[in-house]
C-alpha cells in the first residue's frame, strides 16, 4: 500500500488558506473567509494518514474555530519567526522538518520553507516565494489552493485514487461513474 512521503502538511493561513483579506466589523472583530474545498482537502490529507498544522504570524480566534471544525490539532499563531515555530511543531508531531510539506505565500514563510521537504505556494504568492516552490497551485489563496496542493501531494504518492474510490470514482479518472456503481458520503467541509 502506498504511503505519504510528507507525513504532515503545514499551512500558513493569511494568503494561503484565505485570500489575504482581513475583515473588521464596527466593533473591530476580525473575520476571515475560508474556501470549503480547502477544508475538504485537509480532511482528505488526514484520511490518507497525514497530519495537518496551521502556522500563522497573526492571531485570530477564527483560526482556532476553523482548526477545530477540521480536526486540526496543531495550531501555532502569532509566530513572527516561522522557522523556529516549524521546528517546534515538528517536535510536537514527532517528525523532522524534511518530512513536512509547507505551504505559504509571503516572505515571512521563506525561513520555514527552507526547512521543509516540499514547498508549495499559491498562485498569488510573492514572486520570490513562487520561485522557491516545488509546486505552485493554479489558484490563489482562499480559492481552492490548499485543495489543489493536497490533490498534488496525494497524486504524487499514488493515494489520490484511494480518495476517489471512496466516492465511487476510482479508475474513472474523475469521470462520472455509472449509476450502478453508486457513491459514498461527502466530506462536508
Amino acid at each position: 500500500m502506498a504511503e505519504l512521503t510528507y507525513k504532515a502538511l503545514v499551512l500558513d493561513v493569511d494568503g494561503t488558506m484565505t485570500d489575504g483579506g482581513i475583515y473588521l466589523d464596527d466593533r473591530g472583530v476580525q473575520t476571515k473567509r475560508f474556501d470549503v474545498t480547502d477544508g475538504s482537502g485537509i480532511v482528505y490529507y488526514q484520511r490518507a494518514g497525514g497530519q495537518v498544522a496551521f502556522l500563522t504570524g497573526r492571531s485570530s480566534r477564527v483560526v482556532e474555530v476553523r482548526a477545530a471544525e477540521l480536526g486540526v490539532r496543531f495550531v501555532v499563531q502569532g509566530a513572527l519567526e516561522k522557522a523556529p515555530a516549524l521546528r517546534r511543531l515538528c517536535g510536537e508531531m514527532g517528525l523532522r522538518p524534511e518530512q513536512v510539506a509547507y505551504m505559504g505565500d509571503d516572505l515571512t514563510d521563506v525561513p520555514a520553507m527552507r526547512l521543509a521537504g516540499f514547498v508549495i505556494a499559491p498562485a498569488g504568492a510573492a514572486e520570490a516565494v513562487r520561485g522557491l516552490a516545488d509546486y505552485v497551485t493554479p489558484s490563489g489563496g482562499g480559492h481552492g489552493a490548499v485543495r489543489q496542493a493536497v490533490e498534488h501531494l496525494l497524486a504524487r504518492d499514488g493515494l489520490w485514487e484511494t480518495i476517489l474510490a471512496r466516492y465511487g470514482l476510482a479508475g474513472a479518472g474523475g469521470q462520472r461513474p455509472s449509476p450502478a456503481q453508486g457513491t459514498t458520503e461527502g466530506a462536508a467541509r
